[in-house]
């Protein structure tokens, strides 16, 4: 009963302030779009009120430059090359699994099954969509990897491979257990 009395006092509250109308879904809209509309105003205006003078802030003969910061790598400890053994064997399970996946995924269809992923479901129609979704599946997972190791995420760079080895190794797995 509480809460029914809090939802009636929000509701009276509310058509208070709307001048005595009952909230409706047009009057919730208009406030959303109210609420949107004024914070990419204050977001695209922000740089507009910041153009002008600070009153406090020194003149610029008391700011003196600051000398440059050289930051150099601490050493290249962490640092491999991008095809080492490591990333060859994930890249060589995660294509080996996705195989599998194309092997099982083309089997339930051909039985009668449906594609359960709807990213995947567009490609579905043909043996060769199929087979190009999985291509490009492990061309996106290198070079996800590839980015990540270019710019020093040498851990998220495995984890890649990693997600997509579980993620085709439960498709499979998924697969076969539903013939």
């Amino acid at each position: 009963m509480g809460e029914l009395a809090v939802g009636l006092r929000f509701q009276e509250c509310c058509a208070e302030f709307l001048g005595g109308q009952p909230m409706t879904h047009l009057t919730i809209s208009k406030a959303i779009r109210f609420g949107v509309a004024a914070l990419i105003g204050g977001v695209l205006c922000q740089p507009l009120a910041a153009q002008g003078p600070i009153p406090d802030a020194p003149s610029s003969s008391f700011v003196q430059p600051a000398s440059p910061v050289i930051i150099s790598p601490s050493g290249t400890g962490d640092r491999h090359k991008f095809w080492d053994k490591e990333n060859s064997v994930l890249f060589a399970a995660s294509a080996a699994l996705s195989v599998a996946d194309f092997a099982v995924t083309r089997a339930n269809l051909q039985a009668g099954g449906r594609e359960l992923n709807p990213m995947v479901r567009v490609f579905g129609r043909s043996s060769a969509g199929l087979a190009a979704n999985f291509v490009g599946e492990n061309i996106g997972v290198i070079g996800v990897s590839y980015f990540f190791h270019k710019t020093g995420h040498h851990k998220l760079e495995r984890i890649v491979s990693m997600v997509d080895i579980g993620g085709s190794a439960g498709a499979v797995g998924f697969g076969l257990a539903s013939r």
